[in-house]
């Protein structure tokens, strides 16, 4: 494992973090995940598989599961004594509240001077929006993404199915930690990054350039994926055409052979058929419910190397033969159960990659990891439980 003898503070929760530190924890590093007493939001998702959330599992799993009051005193002082032996700590509060809990970056490098401090959050550690609560779906609306879909698709404005901008932001803060870590290898140096889910999304949207420089004009772009095409088969199945059809619309029909369609509506070039998309997408989809499946109408477009996607749901795609044949899915243990989630997109030549144990309830961890990393007693620990700074399910 790449990362091995790499040993991270986990103060994350929900999303944004904890796809993170799965991330480094993937590849071979040690996550100590710490939650309150009242766990990770997550885990109150559904639907839940030997008593821990399906969601929660996937973002979790491979990492120990501790949790500690940080409200009191003797809670912060784990931690500290925990991110002295660290080399990471990672998290995704409010900008401030990590300080007002004894555990900002100033206190932490005092107990473990080279660590590598990682903030997340919505809008950055400073400026006039940093104490602003930001969850994906704020940032998605804030920062043009329901917009954009909204104008590129002609509709009013609809949400996002899926929290991209907490699996962005995370994979940013897992590249600026490896970063990081590479510079203190280097110099001796730690660092306290700032990623921020905003900037993020400025970064990871293709457009934002574009639209910051007075958006396309007259000018005409074959790359409008809003604009893609849908179009169903006989048997029942539908597939997407990936482009801008007001361009994409010759190449298909040269590949078909039907150019003579197109003249005929006088549409030569792509000049001629922009402000035509449903026009232009319901003669695609004429022409594809000629044929009787995906499959012969993908091959028929080959010629013309035009790509399509089958739209699926996520329910089957463990069971495809390129997800198998990749070992795309593993299985993990939670409780007396196992349940099937995805193993990680690295594939590194002579390292293991991805979770090397479950995801478990909550403070499952907490005597094993204090007695091994601390030299905690199981009296002291019993102690710990008794007076609330330590809990568990």
């Amino acid at each position: 494992m790449l990362l091995n003898g790499i040993r991270i503070i986990d103060l994350t929760r929900v999303v944004a973090g904890p796809c993170c530190t799965r991330t480094l924890a993937d590849l071979g590093a040690e996550v100590i995940k710490i939650e309150p007493p009242d766990g990770d939001l997550l885990r109150r998702g559904v639907p839940k598989v030997g008593g821990v959330a399906v969601g929660y599992a996937q973002q979790n799993a491979g990492k120990q599961h501790l949790s500690i009051d940080l409200t009191r005193e003797e809670g912060q002082a784990l931690v500290l004594e925990l991110a002295a032996g660290a080399d990471v700590l990672v998290e995704n509060y409010r900008p401030g509240v990590a300080a007002r809990l004894g555990l900002g970056y100033e206190a932490v490098r005092a107990c473990r001077p080279d660590i590598v401090y990682c903030s997340i959050s919505g809008y950055g550690q400073t400026g006039p929006a940093a104490g602003r609560r930001a969850y994906a779906p704020v940032i998605h609306a804030e920062l043009g993404l329901i917009d954009l879909n909204a104008r590129e698709r002609g509709t009013d404005p609809l949400p996002e199915a899926v929290s991209h901008a907490d699996f962005a932001v995370g994979a940013q803060a897992a590249t600026g930690i490896l970063a990081a870590l590479v510079h203190r290898l280097r110099t001796g140096e730690g660092q306290h990054l700032d990623v921020s889910m905003a900037e993020t999304m400025l970064a990871v949207n293709e457009w934002t350039a574009v639209e910051a420089n007075g958006g396309f004009g007259d000018e005409i772009s074959p790359f409008r994926p809003g604009k893609a095409a849908l179009l169903r088969f006989p048997d029942g199945a539908w597939i997407q055409v990936p482009g801008n059809p007001t361009t994409w619309i010759f190449g298909v029909a040269r590949a078909l052979g039907r150019e003579d369609e197109l003249e005929a509506r006088g549409w030569t070039e792509p000049r001629l058929t922009q402000g035509k998309d449903e026009e232009i997408k319901a003669l695609m989809q004429a022409w594809a419910a000629e044929f009787p499946t995906r499959e012969a109408f993908e091959a028929a477009l080959a010629s013309a190397r035009i790509p399509l996607g089958e739209v699926k749901p996520l329910a089957g795609i463990a069971d495809e033969d390129w997800a198998v044949a990749r070992g795309a899915f593993t299985d993990i243990p939670v409780g007396t159960e196992r349940i099937r989630i995805p193993r990680s997109p690295f594939r590194i030549a002579g390292a293991e990659i991805g979770p090397r144990s479950g995801a478990t309830t909550r403070g499952c961890d907490n005597r094993r990891t204090l007695k091994t990393l601390l030299g905690r007693t199981d009296a002291d620990i019993d102690t710990l439980e008794a007076s609330g700074v330590l809990s568990s399910e």
